[in-house]
C-alpha cells in the first residue's frame, strides 16, 4: 500500500445520520449544541442510579452530558431544516425531534423570552430602532 492510499483510509468519514422519516442522510445546518443535566432525574433517565445522580448534582451545578446534542439538520426529501436531538453511542447515531424540554438543557442557546432578571424598561430601550427614548426621561410634574 502507497503512502497516498493509507493517507486517504485515515480521513475522516461522514457523520452517518439518517432522517428517521425517509433514511436519508441529513446535511447539518448549524452548530451542536451540548446537552447538561442539572436534576437528578435527567441522569436517572440516562440509567444512572438514584443515589449517585444526587451526588453529581449535589456537588456541580451542571453536569455535561456526553454524546448528546442538539443540532439542525436539511433533509432532502422533506426539503426542511429540523432541529433533532443527537445521541451517540460508539460510532451509532440516534436522532429524535428536540423537545421543548430540551433546549433549557442546551450549552449557548439564548432563550426567546430574553432574560428573566431583566426589567421591562430595559427590555424596551433595547428594542428601539431610533434614539427616541429620551421620551421615557422626562420630568414627571
Amino acid at each position: 500500500m502507497t503512502q497516498r492510499q493509507s493517507r486517504n483510509r485515515n480521513r475522516s468519514k461522514r457523520r452517518a445520520i439518517c432522517c428517521p422519516i425517509h433514511q436519508c442522510l441529513l446535511d447539518s445546518v448549524s452548530q451542536k449544541y451540548p446537552l447538561f443535566a442539572s436534576k437528578p432525574e435527567h441522569l436517572q433517565q440516562r440509567g444512572m442510579g438514584r443515589k449517585t445522580a444526587m451526588l453529581l448534582t449535589a456537588e456541580r451545578a451542571a453536569v455535561p452530558l456526553q454524546g448528546e446534542w442538539i443540532e439542525a439538520f436539511w433533509c432532502s426529501d422533506c426539503q426542511e431544516t429540523t432541529w433533532y436531538h443527537v445521541c451517540r453511542r460508539d460510532r451509532n447515531y440516534t436522532v429524535s425531534p428536540a423537545a421543548e424540554g430540551l433546549w433549557r438543557q442546551a450549552t449557548g442557546v439564548v432563550n426567546p423570552q430574553g432574560n428573566p432578571t431583566v426589567g421591562e424598561f430595559t427590555r424596551r430601550q433595547s428594542r428601539m430602532v431610533g434614539f427616541n427614548g429620551i421620551k421615557d426621561f422626562r420630568r414627571i410634574s
